[in-house]
């Protein structure tokens, strides 16, 4: 049963990037974002008030709770849509597996976790590959590769924060308000920016399946493997995803990382696994 849920968990996490370049001819990367979390939240809305599991006493009880994560998912989501536009999504897949060290370095700094010798030079081999694939010729692929730094950055501290705090929370509550904030989020940023829609009635089918797939399912798995597991071993599978990733990208999109980009994500991927394999649950 477990092998399926990762199974199904990596094919589904490895298209978010795969979705937010598909609507990038479409719409403003933000909108398309706002577009995606509004389905998904709709629809994990309209299940939880189905099935009587939606309580406002969660939101009052843990309001800052949900407002701190809702931001920084919204945030992080906002950055990697807007990223595709000026870097490959197989090159920042790879990146995107930065996350791990983001995640090891805030068990240091708040949870006061020991680094293992393994796990130090896990590490510093995925720098080495990140420096490797940022500072490439192009300011618009640099600026690229820095969007998804900082995204992945602020994934990981709302995983940290989901972790700490959100384990205790009844799931469709906490999975519904965290929504409904990122959707919020992201509707800020869109209001407060010009936007223009150029969308064929097929696009917005594909903005459906985006939000049912990339949101309520992917995030539905990520989460309960986040509760089931351990940080380390979640981080593990996780890493296995940008190599989905690549093949969606070379299917959909007929592109493919060059190779100082190549191989730099690979330095990444090794080094993150090897940080995450020797970390302490």
């Amino acid at each position: 049963m477990d092998g399926a849920l990762f199974a199904l968990l990596l094919l589904v996490d490895s298209l978010h990037l795969v979705f937010a370049r598909a609507f990038l001819p479409y719409f403003e990367p933000v909108l398309s974002a706002t577009l995606v979390l509004g389905v998904g939240t709709i629809q994990v809305g309209i299940y939880g008030l189905w099935r009587g599991q939606l309580h406002l006493s969660s939101l009052r009880k843990h309001f800052w709770f949900y407002l701190a994560v809702g931001f920084l998912v919204g945030a992080s989501t906002a950055l990697s849509y807007t990223a595709v536009g000026f870097i490959d999504t197989g090159t920042a897949s790879m990146l995107a597996k930065t996350s791990t060290l983001f995640s090891i370095g805030i068990g240091l700094w708040w949870l006061h976790e020991r680094l293992h010798r393994f796990q130090l030079a896990g590490a510093l081999l995925a720098l080495i590959g990140v420096v490797a694939i940022t500072f490439q010729p192009g300011d618009l692929f640099r600026w690229g590769a820095l969007l998804i730094i900082l995204s992945t950055a602020m994934y990981a501290l709302h995983a940290a924060l989901v972790k700490r705090y959100g384990n205790d929370i009844e799931f469709v509550d906490f999975f519904f308000f965290r929504l409904l904030f990122t959707t919020l989020t992201l509707g800020a940023i869109v209001l407060a920016r010009p936007w223009t829609v150029n969308a064929p009635p097929s696009i917005w089918l594909l903005i459906l399946v985006a939000g049912t797939v990339d949101i309520v399912i992917s995030r539905t798995l990520y989460y309960l493997a986040l509760r089931r597991l351990p940080m380390s071993l979640h981080a593990i599978i996780l890493t296995i995803s940008p190599v989905v990733t690549l093949g969606w990208a070379y299917l959909f999109f007929d592109t493919f990382p060059g190779p100082l980009q190549l191989l730099g994500g690979f330095v990444v991927i090794i080094g993150v696994a090897l940080a995450a394999y020797f970390r302490k649950p």
